[in-house]
C-alpha cells in the first residue's frame, strides 16, 4: 500500500521533517527488514526501537517515525507523540482504504495460525488474498498486516490473539472484520486471564465486534465446543457452525501412515473429498472453519478441496520428516498449551511406529493451572503409551514416569541414550516458545543430514 509522507503525517497527527511528496510502499518495525521506500516505526518494548533508526536507514528506509526527536540519520522524520499509537492510527487509515473488502478475523486458544493459513490458501483459489504473516496477531502484527496489504487485495485474513481482556476488541477496532472465526477455547494465557471463563470472554470479543446479520456480519463458530457456541447469543451477526454437528462437518475421517487426514467435507453446498496437506486429525476442524468461510464467500467445493490440499502451514507445526537411523520426527515446537499438547500426543499415539517418544518442554502462562495441567499431560502420555523426556518441565512427572533433563543438550543426549532415533521410533517435540525446543529439532535434523 503506497503512501506519501504527507499522508502519513496527516494520519498520525505527526510533524513532518522532509519531502511530503516522498512515497513509501511498506511499513516495518524491525530495522533488519527495512529496504528502499519503507517507513521504519521504532517501537518501545524490551528494547527501544529508536536505537535502531540508523540501522533502518542504512538498510534503505527512506523515513521513520519518532517520539524521541530527530535522528542524525539522513532520512525524512515524522515526529509523533507515541509511535505505537501512530502505528495504530496509520493502520486505521489503511483499513479505510480497504473498506469494500471482506476482512476475516480469526481467533481461538489454538489453531489460529493454521486456520489462517488454510483459509488464505482456499480463498486464493478465487481472490487476491492478503493474510497475516507467521503469527502476527497482536497490537503490532495486526496493524502491520493491514499496512502491508497490496492495493489490489480482494480479501484479508487477520489473525487475532489475546493476552488480556479488551485486546481483541482493540484489534477489531483497527481491523474492523466483516466476518469472524473462533476455532476453540481452552486454558491458554490463564496466567493473565485467570480462568476458562475469562478466556472465553476474551475470544468472544471478536464476535461481539461483528456487524449485524443485516449488515453482512457472519460469525463462524465451532459446533463441538460449548464455550464457543455460547458466544452466539452475544452477537448480532449471522452464525454459521463448523465441526462436529455443524453446518460444515466431516465424515469418513481416516489418516495415512504420515498422519495426513482424508475425509468427506459436508456442507449445505454439497460434499467433496478432502486430503489435507497437514499431519494430525486436530487440523480437521481448522480446515472445516476455512471451508465454511470460503463457501460463504462463493468459493466452489472443488476449489475448497484444492486449496486445502495445497495449503502450506506456518513453520514448526506438526512437521514430519525422517531423521537419524530412520526415526520419524514430528516437530511441533512452535508453542504449547493443554489443548494443543493433548492433540499432538493423540496424533503421536496414532502413528504406526512401534515406539512413541515425546520430548516435552513446559507449557507457559498457565498461572494457577500450571501444576495440574502438566500432571494431566503426563498422565495422558502414560495412558497413550508414550515415553516422555521432559526438558525443564518436572511437572509432567506427577502424572507418570518420565525422564527429567535440563535443557536442549541433555534432552538430545537422553534421546540418543534410549535409542529414540532408531527406525522403529517416532519422536514428537513440543513445548512453549520459552522452551526453545526448535533448537533440539534443528540439532536432530542436522545430525540426520550429516
Amino acid at each position: 500500500m503506497r503512501w506519501s509522507l504527507r499522508e502519513v503525517a496527516a494520519a498520525t497527527a505527526g510533524r513532518l521533517h522532509g519531502d511530503g511528496d516522498q512515497q513509501i510502499d511498506g511499513v516495518v518495525h524491525d530495522s533488519r527488514e527495512a529496504k528502499p521506500l519503507t517507513l521504519f516505526v521504532p517501537l518501545v518494548a524490551q528494547r527501544d526501537g529508536h536505537d535502531f533508526i540508523g540501522d533502518a536507514v542504512r538498510s534503505g528506509a527512506c523515513a521513520y517515525l519518532t517520539s524521541r526527536g530527530r535522528h542524525e540519520a539522513p532520512a525524512a522524520a515524522i515526529e509523533v507523540a507515541d509511535t505505537q499509537t501512530a502505528l495504530t492510527a496509520l493502520a486505521c487509515r489503511a483499513r479505510d482504504r480497504l473498506e469494500a473488502l471482506p476482512v476475516v478475523g480469526v481467533t481461538g486458544s489454538v489453531g489460529k495460525t493454521t486456520t489462517k493459513d488454510l483459509l488464505a490458501a482456499v480463498l486464493r483459489q478465487k481472490f487476491r488474498v492478503w493474510a497475516s504473516t507467521r503469527s502476527f496477531n497482536n497490537e503490532i502484527g495486526v496493524p502491520l498486516t493491514l499496512l502491508s496489504a497490496p492495493a489490489d487485495s480482494e480479501a484479508l485474513v487477520v489473525e487475532m490473539g489475546a493476552r488480556g481482556a479488551g485486546h481483541i476488541a482493540e484489534l477489531c477496532r483497527v481491523a474492523r472484520p466483516t466476518m469472524g472465526v473462533v476455532t476453540t477455547v481452552g486454558l491458554a494465557h490463564t496466567s493473565e486471564l485467570g480462568s476458562l471463563r475469562a478466556v472465553t470472554a476474551a475470544k468472544r470479543e471478536l464476535v461481539e465486534a461483528l456487524a449485524a446479520d443485516a449488515d453482512g456480519g457472519v460469525a463462524f463458530l465451532n459446533a463441538g465446543v460449548a464455550e464457543v457456541m455460547s458466544m452466539a447469543r452475544h452477537s448480532n451477526a449471522r452464525v454459521v457452525t463448523f465441526g462436529t454437528g455443524g453446518d460444515v462437518s466431516a465424515r469418513d475421517l481416516a489418516v495415512d501412515a504420515d498422519l495426513v487426514p482424508r475425509f468427506v467435507l459436508r456442507s449445505p453446498s454439497g460434499e467433496t473429498t478432502v486430503r489435507l496437506n497437514a499431519a494430525g486429525t486436530h487440523f480437521v476442524d481448522n480446515a472445516l472453519a476455512a471451508a465454511a468461510v470460503a463457501l460463504e464467500l462463493g468459493v466452489s467445493l472443488d476449489d475448497v478441496a484444492e486449496g486445502l490440499a495445497a495449503a502450506e502451514l506456518s513453520p514448526l507445526r506438526m512437521e514430519l520428516r525422517r531423521v537419524g537411523d530412520g526415526a520419524v520426527l514430528i516437530n511441533d515446537s512452535y508453542n504449547a498449551n493443554p489443548l494443543s499438547m493433548s492433540a499432538a500426543l493423540r496424533a503421536l499415539a496414532a502413528h504406526p511406529a512401534r515406539r512413541k517418544i515425546a520430548v516435552l518442554g513446559p507449557m507457559a502462562e498457565l498461572g494457577d493451572f500450571e501444576t495440574s495441567e502438566h500432571a494431566a499431560v503426563g498422565a495422558a502420555a502414560a495412558q497413550l503409551g508414550v515415553e516422555v523426556i521432559a526438558a525443564d518441565a518436572p511437572g509432567y512427572a506427577a502424572g507418570g514416569s518420565v525422564i527429567l533433563v535440563d535443557g536442549v543438550d541433555s534432552a538430545f543426549a537422553a534421546l540418543q541414550e534410549i535409542g529414540g532415533l532408531d527406525a522403529e521410533c517416532v519422536v514428537l517435540i513440543k513445548g512453549s516458545r520459552v522452551a526453545g525446543l526448535e533448537r533440539l529439532a534443528a540439532r536432530i535434523v542436522k545430525g540426520a543430514d550429516c
